[in-house]
């Protein structure tokens, strides 16, 4: 084995091989079976392996570099062997998914069960937007929902569907906000009622206040937990009533919606929520 091939192991190589024949890292990951991030930074790593940059970035694919040419050149023979003898047995890789809870649950594992039967596998992640997307950065997921659009061009995301979020409560604090001396000003009547939220910086919370009200939110937490089911459990129970922004899409509640300011024009909808891979 030369030096060039002994800085090569099989599967970084077939990477290589993909994005060398294909001319495109977005050409090269279908035949991976892959996304292109992952692609992205299996060869950033390789490069940094090897200590040599393989390929020139163009506005459309790739360009190898004459050092990539070399090594296609010696390796391309013992891996193509390599892979024939494991067509046999080979198996589809796993599709690493994440997203929120609610919404991985409620409508996006049931519509991919049938997959499941055909063969497909899955490996799923629960967690909050920014730090999914993040891992998605690194190679981690292939495909991660979130509500929430990716910085940036180095993920392509697609939009699937809108969410709108209302504001709501259990009974007896709705009837207070009613009966408020300020019921005329929504935001005024909410002042001394107790939050419950998704995150302690309030980021559903803080679009619906923006959107509906048109103004910033000085209110804290007084409950935070990073599940929907969670934050209408903690509004329904006796002993803590506060209000919450639920989302009504997916989510099956009692609380009462709390009534929405007077407005010329309707409320936007919630950030819609996106795939990304």
């Amino acid at each position: 084995m030369t030096s060039l091939e002994a800085k090569l192991s099989p599967v970084p190589g077939r990477y290589f091989l993909a994005v060398y024949r294909s001319g495109s890292l977005t050409a090269a990951a279908p035949r991976l079976g892959l996304s292109q991030p992952t692609v992205t930074a299996q060869l950033r790593a390789l490069e940094q392996h090897t200590g040599r940059e393989l390929f020139t970035r163009l506005p459309r694919g790739v360009e190898p570099t004459p050092y990539a040419r070399e090594l296609a050149g010696q390796v391309a023979g013992p891996l193509d062997a390599l892979a024939s003898l494991e067509d046999g047995g080979a198996t589809t890789a796993p599709v690493h998914l994440a997203g929120p809870s609610e919404l991985l649950c409620v409508r996006v594992l049931p519509a991919l069960v049938p997959l499941v039967a055909d063969g497909v596998q899955l490996r799923v992640t629960q967690g909050l937007p920014e730090p999914l997307l993040e891992e998605m950065r690194s190679g981690r997921h292939d495909l991660v929902i979130t509500t929430r659009r990716p910085r940036g061009k180095a993920l392509e995301s697609v939009p699937l569907a809108d969410e709108e979020y209302l504001l709501v409560a259990s009974p007896a604090w709705a009837d207070r906000v009613a009966g408020h001396p300020a019921s005329g000003d929504l935001c005024a009547a909410l002042r001394d009622v107790p939050m419950v939220t998704y995150a302690e910086d309030l980021p559903i919370v803080r679009r619906y206040w923006r959107t509906a009200f048109g103004k910033q939110l000085t209110a804290r937490a007084a409950v935070t937990v990073p599940n929907l089911y969670a934050v209408l459990s903690a509004v329904n129970a006796r002993s803590c009533p506060p209000t919450a922004p639920a989302c009504t899409a997916n989510c099956d509640c009692s609380p009462r919606p709390v009534s929405a300011p007077k407005r010329r024009s309707p409320p936007r909808p919630a950030p819609r929520p996106t795939t990304s891979a």
